[in-house]
Parts: structure tokens; sequence; C-alpha cells
């Protein structure tokens, strides 16, 4: 067992939350040993200009695309869409249209309902699909579907960033670092790999003194692909305290039309800040501002000389977001263990469930049927 495993007596969370910077180097060989069906595929669906490149996942698996959208439509030159699978099945007449798509799936189980139809359905109605299935479960629905079908290419990563903690802590910064890499974006994985190890060093004795303060309410910020990773943490808390710490995200200049609302003698705000010198100076006004509304020791600037990232400073937004994940998936852990939850299964009468269920899939009408 490596030192970032599960250790006797702890949660799964919390080894699967320790584990992640040896993962990464896995997850390049991974993406790597699949590069030539990977150039294939999106030589095929690139050459089109009018090739719409959409992401897509439910709850934290959207997120993902939300987190690496940005630097990769500067890398590719081209708009990139993060749609959620959910909103993709509800309404898949506002998704498709007259043009190919390059759909881009994230899924750490594969066996979500939404997961099967939101490809099926791009499939069935836009001109052309190109599809490339990033998932942590080989065994899945998804990664079945799609194994042998000759518009697809499944990238399935190793079996120990398919969490079994209730959260997706590793599959997140997996799945995450495999898309920055499958699109063609140059990553530093070792960088990246070695300042979360510094991370992991302070993290839990940080997180700890968050949920020390008791916060009844987490306001997570952030811009770019820290926009993503905001609404990624706020989730996080929200799974794991089974919404005894109501956590909310937005962007710093978005949060005061109206969002500020929030804000009182309980709430934490947690601001990840941009590597970009301009957008970082809105993160900066934000977090001046918050200090004033909440007193420093209720606002943490991920980053920051409070709670330092170091060495990622040469590194895009969204490779320093899959490090700064951890302090924020550190503290909803933290917070879980001091609401007295068990981690690993916060919803023990099966409320909320690790691979979501109750979920019907209507038929989706022809424009004939009406």
């Amino acid at each position: 067992m490596s030192e970032h495993e599960k250790q006797p007596g702890e949660s799964r969370t919390a080894g699967e939350i320790r584990q992640q910077p040896g993962t990464w180097p896995e997850v390049a060989r991974t993406v790597a040993a699949a590069r030539a069906d990977i150039d294939r595929l999106l030589g095929d669906a690139l050459v089109d200009p009018r090739t719409r490149i959409v992401l897509t996942g439910a709850g934290t698996s959207a997120y993902i695309g939300e987190v690496v959208a940005p630097d990769l439509a500067r890398h590719l030159g081209r708009p990139i869409e993060p749609i959620a699978t959910t909103d993709i099945v509800a309404d898949p007449g506002s998704v498709a249209d007259d043009r190919p798509v390059l759909l881009v799936s994230f899924a750490r189980s594969g066996d979500s309902p939404e997961s099967a139809a939101a490809a099926e359905l791009l499939q069935r109605l836009a001109p052309a699909l190109h599809h490339i299935v990033i998932t942590c479960n080989p065994a899945g629905a998804l990664a079945r579907r799609w194994a042998d079908a000759k518009n697809a290419v499944v990238v399935a990563l190793p079996d120990r960033l398919n969490d079994r903690g209730f959260a997706m802590t590793s599959s997140f910064t997996g799945m995450t670092l495999a898309a920055l890499l499958a699109l063609g974006l140059e990553v530093d994985v070792d960088a990246a790999a070695r300042a979360a190890e510094d991370v992991l060093g302070t993290a839990a004795s940080r997180a700890e003194a968050v949920a020390a303060a008791d916060p009844a309410r987490l306001v997570y910020l952030g811009s770019g692909a820290f926009k993503g990773l905001a609404r990624e943490a706020a989730l996080k808390c929200l799974e794991l305290t089974a919404g005894a710490v109501v956590a909310v995200a937005d962007t710093p200049l978005g949060f005061r039309h109206g969002p500020k609302s929030i804000l009182d003698d309980r709430t934490v705000a947690i601001v990840f800040p941009s590597g970009d010198p301009y957008t970082r100076r809105y993160d900066d006004d934000i977090a001046r501002e918050l200090v004033e509304a909440l007193g420093p020791e209720r606002v943490l600037v991920i980053g920051s000389d409070e709670w330092p990232i170091p060495g990622t400073a040469h590194l895009p937004d969204s490779v320093r977001a899959i490090v700064a994940a951890i302090p924020a998936q550190s503290i909803a852990l933290a917070c879980s263990l001091a609401h007295g939850l068990t981690p690993d299964n916060p919803f023990p009468g099966g409320e909320v469930n690790r691979v979501v269920r109750g979920v019907v899939i209507h038929e989706f009408p022809t424009p004939a049927e009406g």
C-alpha cells in the first residue's frame, strides 16, 4: 500500500484525496498510450471548422468541462462549450443543430442514465458525432457502449481513480488532467504533482481550522477555470456534509449582483485567484471586500501566504485548479467529520446516491412525430 492510499481507520475519501499527486503521472501515461487514436479522431472531427466542441458530464463531471474549457479554447483557437448531460437530456433540441459535434464525455462510473442518453441523443440528432469518452470505469455502460464504435475513443483511467468514496475527488482531478492532455495542452505534470504534495502536507490541519470555525455557509469564488472549481468545491461541501453546511459558488464579479446576500456572521468565503494578472485584480478586489464584511479570519485566498500553493506560477489556471482542488476537498472532508458524518456514506438513508438513481429517460420525438 502506497503512502497515499487508505490508512487503517480512516475513510476511503481521505485516502483518495491524498493519492492524487501519485495518480497524475499514471493519467499522463494512459493518455499517451491512446494518443494515436485520439489524434485520429481529433483530425476527423476538427477538419471541419463548423464542428462544435461540447464537453459534458453530470454534477462533478460537468464541472470538469467548465474548468478546462477556457484554456482549451485558447489552445485550439475555437469555442468550447461545457454543457451538462442533464441539460442535453432535458432539452436536446437546444443543443443539437446542423453542425457536427466533437463530444467529450466525462464519467466516473459511466452508469448514470444521463451519461448514456446524452451521447445517444447527439448521435441521433447531430449530422456527425465524434466522441471521446474519459472515464474511470472501463466496465461502465458508457465505456462499453462506445468501446468499439468507429467514431469514438474510450480513455479508461487507472482503476484507483474510480473513487469508491461517495464523492468524486481523485476521479475529478484525474479526468480534468486527462481532458487537457487529450486535447493537446502541454502540461507540466511533474510540477503539478510536486505542488500537490506540498499542499497535502498542511491541507488536513488547515481544513480542520476552517471546520473548527463552525461555518453554516461557505462561499467559493473564482473566474475562468476557477469558476468551475468553485462550483465543484461548493458541491463537494454539500455532498460530504449532507447539506448541513450550505455552500454556494460564483465569480468575483457576479457575486455582487445579488448572491452576496448570503453573507452573515457564520459565513466563510474562499477565493481561488487566477494566475492571469488582469483577472487577478478582480479576485483581489473581492477578497478585500470580503475581509471588510466578514473579517480576515473568515476569508481564505487559496494560493496566498495563508494557504500557499508553491511551484504553480508558470502553470495555466486549469492545471493550477487541480492542485487547488485539494484544499477544497480537504475543507469538505473536515466539515463532514466535524458534523459527525461518515464521509464515505454521508447519506445512509439513500437520499442521495453515489451513482444517481430514479432518472427515467423519456423518448425524444423526431420532428415528424411532433
